[in-house]
């Protein structure tokens, strides 16, 4: 029986900068935005600063992923750590990654790598942050600087992680750094990144040394439909693109970024937006973080009816692995570009248990409900060419502290001691067989039983 998967599916997991390097203010590193969040902000007044300091365990991290069996791993790089002041190249910041990049590609794991994970220099903050134009240029600059410096061993590439969140939980709504309710700027901070993308990309290509494979990881979720019907499945596809509100639209960023199109949102872009020529740039690949159903999410028009008692995640999350084959499903057929799952995951309240293991079932079977919709969306077609599963270790979770945990990886934050927990030996299973262990309620899955 063929597999589902091909011999060279990415099978990973991705971490980001500021959630799990720590080494805040060491070897040249100036703060981003996140190191100097007031207290009052991080449930538990925690900070950002030590994390699972993965700036001086990065070795024996690497080697727990080789155990794990990863044949890729998303990380991103730290603007403040690269480019400490403006102008100024961190010799030292290279360094460390280029000994990260080095010890992965000799443990046979592909590196990919996201330009930008919602760590802002304190610098740049300073000159206007997202609301100044004058962030693309610096972005340029530090993109230049990081193709330059990677690229010879770096093939995959993903610009800009998630705007629609940094903007909305950042600029909007003051629940993340640098914590500002600024609804009216949304056109301009929109704007903005989608040009910072553009120019990335311009720049990747232009300076890769390795012929580059360039993506966008964005916030993605989809309505579910209600039944198998034609009629049904049109509703949601319609609701997928049409009911969420503003920066959590997904027509919002993905017509401009992948189409070329201007969104007549309340009249903005339609009226102001100016650089689509900048913004709209070929890719190679979608990069998609899917979590929950759009069914349940606060920020869609639809009213829908409390359901008690349904899964959720430590975080209140809805646990529906079906999102995941409809978001790859509607993302394909609008955008025609290949998928990669950028993340997918959830936080759990994970602990040490008596026999010195971490169980925790529920990620475990997390990982078989979305994994079993992934593996439907393949079998039926649909080019995704990665999974990164959300997170390969435990870390910061900006605003929520060190409480929730979503790490195939447990860290005891005290004293830095890694386990990998039940999920990580089962995500192994998965890997080892390609997909093949991956079961549905007890029940292994085949690509023809899908069909």
């Amino acid at each position: 029986m063929q597999n589902c998967f091909n011999e060279n599916f990415l099978w990973g997991a991705a971490s980001a900068a500021p959630q799990i390097e720590g080494a805040w203010n060491e070897d040249g590193r100036t703060p981003s935005i996140w190191d100097v969040a007031p207290s009052k902000k991080i449930k538990n007044g925690e900070d950002c600063h030590t994390s699972c300091d993965h700036y001086h365990h990065w070795k024996e991290d690497v080697a727990l992923m080789k155990e794990i069996g990863l044949k890729s791993y998303r990380f991103s790089l730290s603007w403040s750590r690269i480019i400490p002041k403006p102008g100024m190249v961190n010799e030292k910041g290279i360094a460390f990654y280029n000994q990260l990049i080095d010890e992965l590609i000799a443990n046979d794991i592909e590196p990919m790598i996201t330009i930008f994970h919602w760590d802002l220099p304190v610098w740049m903050q300073d000159m206007g942050g997202w609301y100044t134009n004058k962030i693309v240029d610096y972005f340029r600059e530090y993109t230049e600087v990081v193709v330059r410096a990677f690229s010879d061993r770096v093939t995959y590439w993903m610009t800009i992680n998630e705007p629609q969140c940094f903007i909305m939980n950042g600029h909007l709504q003051g629940a993340h750094a640098p914590f500002h309710k600024r609804a009216l700027s949304l056109a301009r901070l929109s704007e903005n990144c989608m040009r910072c993308h553009g120019i990335a990309v311009k720049t990747i290509r232009a300076n890769a040394v390795k012929k580059p494979k360039v993506g966008i990881a964005m916030a993605t979720s989809a309505y579910v439909p209600e039944n198998d019907s034609v009629e049904a499945i049109e509703e949601a596809r319609r609701l997928s693109f049409e009911s969420t509100i503003g920066v959590m639209s997904n027509k919002w960023w993905f017509d401009p970024i992948l189409k070329g199109e201007k969104v007549n949102a309340f009249g903005i872009f339609r009226t102001k937006m100016k650089h689509m020529d900048e913004i709209h740039q070929p890719l190679d690949f979608l990069g998609l973080n899917v979590y929950a159903p759009s069914n349940d999410q606060d920020w869609t028009k639809e009213k829908h009816e409390s359901k008690p008692g349904i899964p959720r995640t430590q975080l209140g999350w809805v646990i529906d692995g079906r999102v995941l084959y409809w978001a790859i499903r509607f993302m394909s057929e609008r955008y025609e570009l290949p998928i990669m799952i950028t993340e997918n995951g959830m936080a759990n309240l994970d602990f040490q248990q008596l026999d010195g293991k971490v169980h925790d079932p529920q990620r475990v079977d997390f990982i078989h409900r979305y994994l079993g919709e992934l593996k439907r969306a393949v079998s039926e077609g649909y080019e995704v060419i990665g999974y990164q599963h959300w997170s390969i270790i435990d870390n910061f979770e900006w605003a929520e502290g060190y409480d929730p945990r979503f790490g195939l990886i447990y860290v005891d934050f005290r004293t830095q001691k890694r386990i990998l927990k039940d999920s990580a030996y089962e995500y192994k299973k998965i890997i080892e067989s390609n997909g093949e262990a991956i079961e549905v309620w007890g029940k292994a899955i085949s690509c023809l039983e899908q069909r």
